[in-house]
């Protein structure tokens, strides 16, 4: 029989070791970066088996399984919604989730602030940038942010912490994390309080750690494959 806490450890080691090794060829400490384990399509015992393993950040793509994983899950871990959201979702996202990595739009941005008023807790939000000129991608354009920060940094019940983004697949991700690093420069002159940056995934980590993400999200270097369900 498979030891699958065995696997996620071996998995997980492993990539601790590459983001430590990210960290110091970039000249910072490793303690700067928070690992997002992504468990999208994995059930809630992978969740289990991490948090056993000393994950405290779970991040989930989708409302409906996020929600469903974090009612079966008794630990205190802060679980990260990192998927494209809709307004939709929202009153059901914040009833599970601490950090929303995803804000686009200004509109998603007044539904956020309007559903977080009952809160009993601030939800952490990072606005999501877009570096791919192609349209129809997700993520706001450079010269949005800065509308959508404002309405966000407003509210009582929602903390402004930082930017997201996800580079091109078509492009070097050294270079999209390059860009993404001056914008985020230009972007903390206004809210000097956003210092997070979610940037980088299992294939592209390294290049994001050398560019200033404090928050990696990283899933199939972890868990493997993704099944094929869901």
């Amino acid at each position: 029989m498979t030891d699958r806490r065995g696997e996620l450890a071996i998995q997980l080691e492993k990539v601790r070791g590459e983001i430590a090794a990210a960290a110091r060829a970039a000249h910072r400490q490793p303690e700067e970066i928070s690992l997002v384990v992504v468990t999208k399509n994995f059930p809630a015992s992978d969740v289990e088996h991490l948090i056993s393993l000393g994950v405290s950040d779970v991040g989930e793509n989708r409302e409906q399984e996020g929600s469903l994983k974090s009612s079966e899950i008794q630990s205190s871990i802060n679980w990260h919604f990192i998927g494209q959201l809709q307004r939709n979702k929202v009153k059901s996202v914040l009833q599970w989730a601490d950090v929303i990595h995803s804000v686009d739009r200004i509109e998603l941005a007044h539904e956020i602030v309007k559903r977080a008023a009952g809160r009993s807790q601030k939800v952490r939000v990072l606005v999501q940038v877009s570096l791919d000129s192609a349209p129809g991608r997700a993520g706001a354009p450079r010269e949005e942010l800065n509308e959508i920060a404002s309405a966000l940094a407003n509210s009582p019940m929602v903390e402004l912490s930082g930017l997201m983004a996800v580079a091109p697949l078509l492009e070097d991700p050294r270079a999209a994390f390059q860009r993404l690093q001056s914008i985020q420069a230009d972007f903390m002159s206004d809210f000097p309080e956003a210092v997070w940056c979610s940037a980088g995934m299992s294939g592209d980590f390294a290049a994001a750690i050398e560019f200033g993400a404090t928050h990696v999200r990283i899933g199939s270097s972890i868990l493997g494959s993704r099944p094929t369900f869901g």
